[in-house]
């Protein structure tokens, strides 16, 4: 079995005590946060409670702005993918998804990826949405407004790892509706 990154979407964020009344699942990436999943938890990102463990190993993120986000970047990479009927079915499955789930949230639920190593995963979570998210969030946004072509050429060169996740209504872990 894979251990992967699971991002949801919902109206709430998880506390202590409760999940969200409505999870909906949007994307599950084996052995890795991919890129896509930190920009989508770029935007307001904060540490939460796990919906699925017990360590506060989640992250939560305003789910407008890191569509957004995404959308923008998607958009910059396919600049010099136009023939590239795989990326442009990608960017389609993927933005229609986020449609469909949309919500208040994302949740990205990074267990399985955090306990991978040695390391406190709460620690490591915290480093990911102090660190790690807001890195790619300054890469992004730098590349979308044309200042950082040699990392936009490497996210090119590389899109299925970084965009080609698992997008589904029906992901490993998910919760009753």
């Amino acid at each position: 079995m894979a251990n992967r990154s699971y991002l949801y979407s919902a109206d709430s964020i998880p506390t202590e005590t409760e999940n969200p009344g409505r999870i909906r699942c949007i994307s599950e990436h084996n052995w890795d946060i991919p890129l896509a999943h930190k920009l989508m938890a770029g935007r307001g990102t904060t540490v939460v409670p796990s919906m699925i463990w017990n360590p506060p190993i989640g992250i939560a993120a305003d789910y407008a702005g890191g569509a957004a986000l995404l959308r923008d970047l998607l958009g910059a990479v396919g600049k010099g993918l136009e023939d590239d009927a795989e990326f442009a079915a990608c960017v389609a499955r993927t933005t229609a998804h986020l449609k469909q789930q949309q919500a208040r949230y994302f949740v990205l639920e990074t267990g399985e990826i955090v306990s991978m190593t040695d390391d406190d995963p709460a620690a490591s979570v915290r480093r990911l949405a102090s660190e790690d998210v807001p890195e790619a969030v300054a890469e992004a946004e730098a590349a979308i407004a044309g200042r950082n072509d040699a990392w936009l050429a490497s996210v090119r060169a590389d899109w299925q790892r970084h965009f080609a996740s698992f997008y589904s209504e029906a992901l490993y872990f998910s919760f009753p509706a």
